[in-house]
């Protein structure tokens, strides 16, 4: 064992910072790669459209229902939802067996930082100039596989809001709104309201509000497009 310095504990002989700061890395790529895979942009380009150029102009799922139909929007959604989800349950077990020995995080630290990555690859993925879509369908991946309570106080809020105002953008935000009190009413820990997930769950929310800031202006303005309303593109 080497000395520690009386502030930090002593790292074990084989201990390597390169190696931890490797494993680290690969939790992000494990996270963000499969984040980053824009399933809306590849639909599109099967029905021979880019759809960054048609509709709203984004590359996710209520651009999809849009532009090319329930089928294929359906499938869009499916997949963000997916590749949210998928990676929260299943890689946190692998990467953990990257960290030197005595200094693997936790699991509940290695799924939310994956989680986070996976909502940010599909936010600003690098192949596409880091211009990707508002990340609701994503991060209602990596909510359900965290916390599903506050994940059913989310869906309640979107479909209620939706349900009243045929608009999108309103019952996402509603959702966003509602992710960090949910994560506050019902936490992971009820003796630790202001955890760590209540903060990683208040940063999605706001990320996502600022994602849906040009949907807030077309409301304000009047020209925002209702769900099912009389302006609608369609490629066949």
């Amino acid at each position: 064992m080497s000395r520690g310095n009386g502030l930090l504990p002593a790292k074990p002989s084989h201990y390597s910072l390169r190696m931890e700061v490797l494993a680290w890395s690969t939790v992000v790529l494990a996270g963000y790669l499969p984040g980053s895979l824009p399933a809306g942009l590849l639909a599109g380009r099967l029905k021979g459209v880019d759809i960054r150029t048609v509709g709203s102009g984004n590359i996710g799922a209520t651009n999809a229902f849009r532009i090319m139909g329930k089928g294929i929007g359906t499938a869009v959604l499916l997949v963000d939802v997916v590749k949210g989800l998928c990676p929260c349950l299943f890689l946190p077990a692998l990467v953990a067996g990257l960290f030197p020995e005595g200094h693997a995080p936790s699991l509940e630290t290695l799924q939310l930082l994956i989680g986070v990555s996976a909502i940010l690859g599909h936010n600003y993925p690098c192949w596409l100039g880091f211009k990707g879509g508002k990340g609701i369908a994503t991060t209602a991946g990596v909510v359900g596989a965290l916390a599903p309570l506050p994940f059913g106080v989310c869906l309640g809020a979107w479909i209620i809001f939706f349900a009243f105002s045929r608009y999108v953008s309103v019952a996402s935000i509603a959702a966003a709104v509602a992710l960090p009190i949910g994560a506050f009413a019902w936490p992971s820990d009820a003796a630790n309201r202001l955890g760590l997930l209540f903060w990683i769950f208040l940063f999605l929310g706001v990320m996502a509000i600022w994602k849906h800031r040009i949907n807030i202006q077309r409301l304000m303005n009047g020209t925002e497009h209702r769900a099912w309303g009389s302006q609608k593109e369609t490629v066949k």
